[in-house]
C-alpha cells in the first residue's frame, strides 16, 4: 500500500514525509509543482530512500493524477497542496482560486473515479484527507470561546475563502458520493523549513541580516500557534483513526500575540546568536500600516482531536521555538538557497511602502 501526499515539498508537507518515513515503511508518492514555496532540498533525506517516489507536478492536472492513483495503488491521499499566505491572496488572489479551489476539485474528482473501481474492501479503507486552516472561521473577539467543528465559516480574506470553498468542497463529495474524507483544520503552524514570507521565519531571518522587523499595525492580533511535528503527528493520527466524513481541528494551545511572538524570537536570537554590538533584536522591531482587513483574533479548541483520537501536542510554544531557531541557525545554506531574486522582489513590494509609509 502506498499514499500519496499532495504539496510534499512545501513546509508542512515535506515535515510530514520526512516524519513518516522515520516512523512507518509504508511508502510515499510526493506530488508537488515545486512553485515558489516548494523546495525539492527539504525532501533531500528522502530522495534516494526506495520507500518514497516524487514526482513534479500539479494537482490541477488530471491525467497526472489518475496515472498515480492507479498505478500506485494508492490507498489514501494526504492533501497538503496549497496556495497559503493572506498578504500574497491581498495581492494576488486568482491564483488561490485556481489552486485551492479548483485543484482541490479536479484532486477529489480523480480521487472519486479511483475510488469507486476498487473492490469493496479497499474502498472502505481508502482515505482522503484534506489540510485545511482556522481561518476558514473568521476572527473572534478577546472574549470569544475558541473556534470548534461546529463554528459557521466567515472566512475574511480570499485564501480563506479559496480553502473554505475547498472544504465545502470535500465535504460535499463526502455526502453525496461518500467518498471516504476526512477534513483538519489547524492554527498557525511554525518550525523548521518554513519559507520566509510567514511572521517568524520572516523576522528571525531580517534579525539576523539587521533589517527592521515589520509588525502590523499595533502587533496585538492574536494567533494560536502550532509546531509542524505536533500538526504532522495529528494529521497522522487522524488519518489512522478519524472517522469518515468528520472535521478535526488541531491547535497547540498557545494564543500569543503578534508582538509577543516576535519579542520572544528576539530574546532567542540574544541568546543564541548575540549582535555583534552587544544590543537586542528587538531594537529593530518597527511597526507597519496593518494589511487590509486583518483578522483580529484566532484560537482553536481542540478537544475533540484529544478526546476522541487521543492526540495532543507534544511542544509548548518556548520549546517549539527554540527547536526552530536553531533549525535555522544551523541551516544558513538552506535559506542562502530559498531567498532567490524573486523573493526579495516580494519582501520589497509586500513590505518596503509600509516601512517608508511609517517614516522607518
Amino acid at each position: 500500500m502506498t499514499i500519496l501526499v499532495t504539496g510534499g515539498a512545501g513546509f508542512i508537507g515535506s515535515n510530514f514525509v520526512l516524519d513518516w518515513l522515520a516512523e512507518r515503511d509504508e511508502p510515499v508518492v510526493t506530488l508537488d509543482a515545486l512553485t515558489y514555496a516548494g523546495n525539492l532540498e527539504n525532501l533531500a533525506p528522502v530522495l534516494d530512500d526506495p520507500r518514497h517516489t516524487f514526482v513534479k507536478g500539479d494537482i490541477g492536472e488530471s491525467a497526472l493524477l489518475q496515472q498515480l492513483l492507479a498505478s500506485h495503488r494508492v490507498r489514501a491521499i494526504v492533501h497538503f497542496a496549497a496556495e497559503s499566505h493572506v498578504d500574497r491572496s491581498i495581492l494576488g488572489p486568482e491564483a488561490f482560486v485556481q489552486t485551492n479551489v479548483v485543484g482541490t476539485f479536479r484532486l477529489l474528482e480523480a480521487a472519486r473515479h479511483y475510488w469507486q473501481q476498487l473492490p469493496l474492501s479497499e474502498q472502505e479503507a481508502f482515505r482522503f484527507l484534506h489540510v485545511s486552516t482556522d481561518e476558514v472561521y473568521g476572527t473572534l473577539e478577546p472574549d470569544d470561546p475558541p473556534f470548534t467543528e461546529t463554528t459557521p465559516y466567515a472566512p475574511n480574506s480570499p485564501y480563506a475563502a479559496s480553502k473554505a470553498g475547498s472544504d465545502h468542497l470535500v465535504r460535499a463529495y463526502h455526502h453525496t458520493y461518500g467518498l471516504p474524507t476526512l477534513t483538519t483544520n489547524c492554527s498557525n503552524n511554525y518550525g523548521p523549513r518554513q519559507f520566509p514570507e510567514k511572521l517568524i521565519p520572516l523576522c528571525l531571518l531580517r534579525a539576523l541580516a539587521g533589517e527592521p522587523l515589520p509588525i502590523y499595525g499595533d502587533g496585538q492580533q492574536i494567533r494560536d500557534w502550532l509546531y509542524v511535528g505536533d500538526h504532522c503527528a495529528a494529521v497522522r493520527r487522524v488519518l489512522d483513526a478519524g472517522t469518515p466524513g468528520e472535521t478535526y481541528n488541531i491547535g497547540g494551545w498557545n494564543e500569543q500575540t503578534n508582538l509577543a511572538v516576535v519579542t520572544e524570537l528576539c530574546t532567542l536570537l540574544d541568546r543564541l546568536a548575540p549582535r555583534g554590538d552587544g544590543r537586542s533584536y528587538r531594537d529593530q522591531i518597527t511597526f507597519v500600516a496593518d494589511r487590509p482587513g486583518h483578522d483580529r483574533r484566532y484560537a482553536i479548541d481542540a478537544r475533540k482531536i484529544a478526546c476522541e483520537l487521543g492526540w495532543q501536542p507534544a511542544e509548548s510554544f518556548a520549546t517549539g521555538l527554540e527547536k526552530t531557531v536553531r533549525w535555522y541557525l544551523a541551516h544558513r545554506d538552506w535559506v542562502e538557497r530559498v531567498q532567490s531574486g524573486a523573493y526579495r522582489d516580494w519582501v520589497r513590494t509586500q513590505y518596503g511602502a509600509r516601512l517608508s509609509q511609517e517614516g522607518r
